[in-house]
């Protein structure tokens, strides 16, 4: 595949199978993870009385945060960085939310499919995408191959799965 025949994915379709991923990736682990800790990951009844304080209007409904657990958080986090990483490598560069829309990560260089350590560092990369108030992210918007900046620092690419729109 050349470079000219290369049809990058763009802002809006990325955002779709990022939150598609959310439902079918995240939310799913989070469940499991929640009862796993027996309910202490965090405190869902402080979450429940600041929603409570905030829709009647309470300047103070954060004034008290819910307790987290720093160990199940991390659990987590582990937990879906190695589940999207497995979807990346039997299914070629996609999760489920990429191959619902039709795209995939492939080596930027080479479209190549990308690399455990590629997967690895571009899950990590979301980082410093979402610190940096999100800029990151939304260099995709501005750049004519679509890259985000965990993109840049892996080597990948987002590009339309032309093996499924042909």
């Amino acid at each position: 595949m050349s470079n000219s025949e290369v049809r990058y994915a763009g802002f809006w379709i990325r955002f779709i199978a990022s939150f598609l991923d959310t439902l079918f990736l995240a939310l799913p682990v989070g469940i499991v993870i929640y009862f796993l800790s027996d309910g202490n990951w965090f405190d869902f009844v402080q979450y429940q009385q600041n929603l409570q304080m905030a829709m009647s209007g309470n300047p103070h409904a954060l004034d008290n945060q819910p307790h987290t657990s720093f160990r199940w958080e991390l659990l987590f986090e582990i937990s879906v960085l190695v589940v999207t990483v497995i979807f990346w490598d039997r299914w070629r560069g996609a999760t489920p939310g990429k191959k619902f829309v039709h795209i995939k990560i492939v080596d930027a260089k080479t479209f190549e499919d990308i690399t455990n350590k590629q997967a690895i560092t571009r899950s990590l990369g979301y980082i410093p995408s979402t610190l940096l108030l999100g800029i990151g992210f939304f260099m995709i918007a501005f750049r004519k191959d679509k890259r985000a900046l965990h993109d840049l620092l892996a080597g990948t690419a987002v590009i339309y799965n032309e093996d499924i729109l042909t």
